[in-house]
């Protein structure tokens, strides 16, 4: 009987052993739907642990680079990004001679990396065992499985060490932004008068632009509350910018408003509404218009890295010239000097308003994705339809870019120069990225 038993146990190892794997499994694992679906799952991430526009920029930009390096090695027709992003001297190689699959080693990559930028771990990893199990049940060769993976680690530990010599850590104990009682300076907001947000983002390294200040904007209009001047007619803008169209315009202004952290107050309760970015909004964007042109693997990962570079350098240049010019927001001087009772559409997001924030990111994902896609991409935007909001279209990655800009006059938060200087930022920062940053080769 032991005998049997004995035979019977080894014939089942042998079976095991010569188990047949799958042919097409580097076809099957080369599904776009892998990348956005771990994307996906980062942005939620990001909404659940409510990071700021700036700090988003940065999780989405990180693991976005990982997952192209390694993604990169599965096309000659692509090149590294060594050399070309700042202080992005080296990466670990493939060993040559040996067979990986590229895709589950980027999605390692990427996932590795967001999972070290985020603060809900467990989130990432019970995903990344769940997807994983989808990858096991393509049956491809156990050395190229464990290969993989290994590759997409070392990728990924050396993309976190470059990480971490962007100053992110040190200004984590830089001191609070400094309130100036100045008219023409910015104050915190109600209702929760938060303090300014990233006030030290400047110092954060840049991927592709020379410097924080390389794109710096001419100067906002001069604080005069002269009713003859640019400025109160600047103000009586925002004041005004719902009495017209309000229907359409109050639409626009809560579809663009990518306000992380909306808080409301009853009385003496208190809720907060968590939603994307507008960095996320972006990076919903990109997907809508990957899944639109049917890119494969790795165009999806380079239309994605392409895109959070873009907003991670614009977010520096923009949050720079906040903190210079510091200039007051419309609903501090409207009920300051106007009317005291004046809310403005969407709540004043906590820090200085110029230049618009979101019109530079905007411009500057717009730039970038017109590279990939072209001038005339048309696209239903759905991003917004799971915060309840119906779906918009253009006829143009630019064209969604200005609606986005405008969103911030008509939602009561920001001045006209704010809009259209913030556009021009966006654009330079957008093309001296298109400009400088090669993807192929």
């Amino acid at each position: 009987m032991r005998i049997l038993f004995f035979c019977l146990a080894l014939a089942g190892l042998t079976l095991m052993g010569c188990e047949s794997t799958n042919p097409n499994f580097q076809e099957e694992a080369a599904d776009p739907a892998f990348f956005h679906r771990s994307m996906k799952k980062l942005t939620d991430v990001i909404v659940h642990d409510i990071f700021s526009p700036p700090v988003a920029s940065r999780i989405y930009a990180y693991p976005s680079i990982a997952a192209f390096e390694v993604a990169a090695h599965g096309d000659s027709t692509y090149q590294s990004l060594v050399g070309q992003l700042t202080d992005l001297d080296a990466l670990p190689q493939p060993e040559a001679g040996q067979e990986y699959c590229f895709p589950l080693a980027s999605i390692q990559a990427f996932l590795a990396v967001g999972k070290e930028l985020i603060f809900s771990v467990d989130s990432i990893s019970a995903f990344q065992e769940k997807i994983y199990q989808e990858f096991e049940a393509m049956k491809m060769p156990k050395a190229v499985y464990s290969r993989s993976l290994a590759y997409g680690d070392a990728v990924a530990a050396a993309v976190l060490e470059w990480a971490k010599k962007d100053m992110y850590n040190e200004t984590r104990t830089y001191p609070k932004f400094s309130i100036l009682d100045e008219p023409a300076r910015w104050q915190p907001t109600p209702p929760d008068y938060m303090d300014g947000i990233e006030p030290h983002w400047r110092e954060i390294r840049p991927f592709v632009i020379d410097s924080a200040q390389q794109f710096s904007p001419p100067p906002p209009t001069p604080y005069d509350m002269d009713e003859n001047s640019l400025f109160y007619e600047e103000l009586m803008e925002v004041y005004n910018a719902l009495r017209e169209e309000k229907e359409e315009r109050l639409a626009i202004a809560e579809f663009w408003d990518c306000n992380p952290y909306v808080s409301h107050h009853t009385g003496h309760v208190m809720f907060a509404t968590k939603k994307i970015t507008p960095g996320g909004h972006w990076i919903g964007i990109a997907k809508l218009a990957c899944e639109k042109k049917q890119t494969d693997f790795l165009q999806t990962i380079e239309a994605y890295a392409l895109t959070s570079i873009a907003l991670a350098d614009a977010f520096i240049s923009c949050w720079d010239e906040k903190y210079r010019s510091n200039l007051i927001r419309p609903e501090t001087v409207i009920n300051r000097y106007l009317d005291e009772d004046w809310v403005p559409a969407l709540q004043t997001p906590p820090f200085p308003e110029y230049t618009s924030g979101h019109s530079v990111i905007s411009r500057a994902a717009a730039i970038a994705l017109t590279s990939l896609f072209g001038d005339n991409f048309a696209f239903e935007d759905t991003t917004e339809e799971e915060y309840g909001l119906p779906m918009r279209s253009f006829t143009s990655f630019k064209h969604a870019s200005e609606e986005a800009a405008v969103s911030r006059l008509y939602g009561g938060i920001h001045y006209r120069p704010a809009i259209d200087n913030g556009v021009a930022q966006g654009e330079k920062v957008g093309e001296f990225i298109v400009a400088n940053l090669k993807l192929k080769k």
